[in-house]
């Protein structure tokens, strides 16, 4: 009688057990979420110092006030020579397109990431409405994917940029909250793997974290804009705030309808020392229109709309929401480097106050957030980041039920339409 078992007959061997796959990834995942956020830093340092050394010291030196019209005009075109140069000049052109890159993508190659961080530095400087998350965590994931593969070639490479993405998205806005939602969201669009879906994000929330208490122990962070909050919100309030967040979805599409016919006008100049200088022109010349509060990114500025809410007219309020729209197309479409979703939330809280200025019983937390959702659900097509942005803005747990409702037809208008992103071929996402 036969004594051995055939091997097809044999049981499949024990899985391994989950916590004995995930506790070696907590290693890596800490230096990449540090790492990560190290880098951020740095590059918003610098750029902070040279934006004062640019916007303040220089002008003060020549007599000329910082940010008249004339002066705003030279700098903006001047930050698109300087730009212009880099992307014509260095190795790998500062990266691919902007008009046709996202939020994370494909690692680039590492004789690229200079010519990417000085483009985005310099833009983040010189006034730009632009964002740092695009190139930021562009970089990222080049290191961590180029520096990971070399350490340890046996993990695979698409931790590495699952971890740099979550780990500079946590450093980004000071939680590991948004990682986990953006993470969720893109996992949704693959096919299903194995394990829960808190298996299969572990790592990276890992990672956030650690980016996010580093950037929030160095440089403590903040989205608060101490609004009044909305302690016990009623029917007015709800359909005040799908009102809102739907018409600003809809002035949101207007820059996504926009950016494959400015970016083709853009690009019949041919060359960046073209493009982006007339670029860097148009935006000076929306700064002299619009005001010092329309450049740059738009953080620091959000806070001074908030803080002064009933300062400004509907009117004024009306042209720096169309002002910074406007610039965001051109800086978006022109080839500047940089990211999306800090202008837009500048959009969405001037879009916010403007309604509130005109019907002065909306209250500012509803009129504010629902704004903001509106712009980002058009301009990012991320739900999740979308709905954690107004309700961080808000700082009032009773706007979550507002905002998730209001999202709903905000949704609807934006979801099918174009993105604030175009193909490689210069036609928009859908």
């Amino acid at each position: 009688m036969a004594t051995d078992t055939p091997s097809s007959a044999l049981p499949p061997p024990a899985p391994r057990s989950p916590a004995r796959v995930l506790l070696p990834q907590v290693l890596p995942a800490l230096v990449v979420g540090v790492l990560a956020s190290l880098l951020f830093l740095g590059i918003e340092w610098i750029s902070e110092e040279f934006e004062h050394v640019l916007w303040h010291t220089l002008p003060d030196a020549l007599g000329i006030g910082g940010f008249s019209s004339l002066w705003m005009i030279v700098m903006l075109t001047a930050t698109g020579i300087a730009v212009g140069l880099v992307v014509w000049k260095m190795p790998g052109h500062a990266g691919p397109d902007p008009s046709s890159t996202g939020l994370g993508g494909s690692p680039m190659a590492p004789a690229v990431l200079p010519g990417l961080l000085i483009a985005a530095t310099l833009t983040l400087a010189g006034g730009v409405s632009l964002g740092p998350e695009n190139p930021i965590i562009a970089a990222n994931v080049a290191l961590a994917y180029w520096l990971g593969s070399k350490a340890l070639p046996v993990v695979p490479g698409a931790l590495w940029v699952a971890l740099a993405s979550a780990a500079t998205i946590g450093a980004l806005f000071g939680t590991p909250v948004a990682a986990a939602l953006v993470i969720s969201e893109a996992l949704t669009r693959q096919p299903d793997g194995q394990g829960s879906l808190w298996d299969r994000i572990f790592a990276p929330l890992v990672a956030a974290g650690a980016g996010a208490m580093t950037t929030t122990l160095l440089a403590h962070p903040t989205f608060d804009m101490s609004l009044p909050p909305l302690t016990d919100p009623g029917w007015g309030d709800l359909l005040a705030s799908m009102i809102i967040a739907t018409a600003a979805a809809l002035f949101g599409l207007l820059c996504c309808y926009g950016l494959p016919y400015v970016h083709r006008a853009f690009k019949r100049l041919r060359h960046p020392m073209l493009m982006i200088p007339a670029g860097g022109l148009i935006l000076g010349l929306l700064g002299a229109l619009g005001g010092q509060l329309t450049l740059f990114k738009g953080l620091e500025q959000v806070k001074v709309l908030s803080e002064n809410i009933g300062a400004y007219s509907s009117g004024e309020l009306a042209k720096m929401a169309v002002v910074k729209l406007a610039a965001l197309l051109i800086a978006a479409s022109c080839g500047f480097v940089g990211g999306r979703i800090f202008p837009a939330v500048f959009i969405g809280v001037a879009f916010g106050l403007f309604v509130q200025a005109l019907v002065t019983e909306v209250h500012p937390a509803v009129a504010i957030s629902s704004g903001v959702l509106g712009v980002l659900l058009a301009t990012t097509r991320q739900g999740w980041v979308s709905l954690f942005v107004a309700a961080v803005l808000a700082s009032s747990p009773a706007m979550l039920g507002l905002l998730c409702l209001a999202s709903l037809p905000a949704w609807l208008v934006v979801t099918g339409r174009p993105e604030l992103e175009l193909d490689e071929s210069g036609a928009s996402l859908h």
